[in-house]
Order: structure tokens, then C-alpha cells, then sequence
């Protein structure tokens, strides 16, 4: 039986919090919400939003990562990180709960 823990930001996804607070000038919380649909069942909605009084928030100094209850639990053990490649600069999230995900890594299943 696994141990069911809250999602966890990486050192990486807080450090590219602070680096568009730089560029922006502004400090802004990522939100990081699951809705139904995408080609595989659900799929992430990874947006600079304001916090609502139900949200659980991670934070680390002004940089802040919100989670609405409806999303929390399939975001379960998950990992909300950002990634530099080739195609792109995007924040990720590895999250154990999904079966199987697409190609483009916004979508997956359960």
C-alpha cells in the first residue's frame, strides 16, 4: 500500500517562478488544475492565477503553487517541475496516479 502525500513542487519549477517574477516585475501564483478532456481522459490547466480561500498552497518564500480541491486528488505523489528541451520551456507535472499519458504530456488517463 503506497502512502498518499500532496504534490510536491521541484527546486527547478520555484526557481522559474522567480525568474518571470524578475522579468515581470510581479510576483504571481501557478495554478495547476486537472479538467476532464484532452485525447486521453484528463488533462492539466497550468495557468498564473489568483489564490481561492479552499486552494492548497505551496510555497517557498513569495513563490507560490495553488491546487484546488477538485484537482488535489489526482494530483496525489505528483511532481510539479519545469523542463528546458530542445521543443521547449514548459512546467511538467510526473504524476505516479496517471496510467497513461499523450504525447504532448498536457493529457492523460487514470
Amino acid at each position: 500500500m503506497s502512502l498518499t502525500l500532496p504534490p510536491r513542487v521541484s527546486d527547478r519549477a520555484f526557481d522559474r517562478l522567480a525568474e518571470i517574477a524578475e522579468d515581470t516585475g510581479e510576483v504571481k501564483a501557478l495554478r495547476v488544475a486537472v479538467d476532464g478532456g484532452g485525447c486521453s481522459g484528463f488533462q492539466y490547466d497550468i495557468r498564473f492565477d489568483e489564490p481561492a480561500p479552499d486552494d492548497l498552497v505551496l510555497e517557498r518564500g513569495a513563490h507560490k503553487v495553488l491546487i484546488d480541491p477538485v484537482s488535489l486528488p489526482f494530483l496525489q505523489n505528483a511532481v510539479i517541475d519545469f523542463s528546458e528541451e530542445l521543443i521547449g520551456a514548459r512546467f511538467v507535472i510526473d504524476n505516479p496516479n496517471a496510467s497513461s499519458s499523450c504525447g504532448c504530456g498536457i493529457s492523460f488517463s487514470m
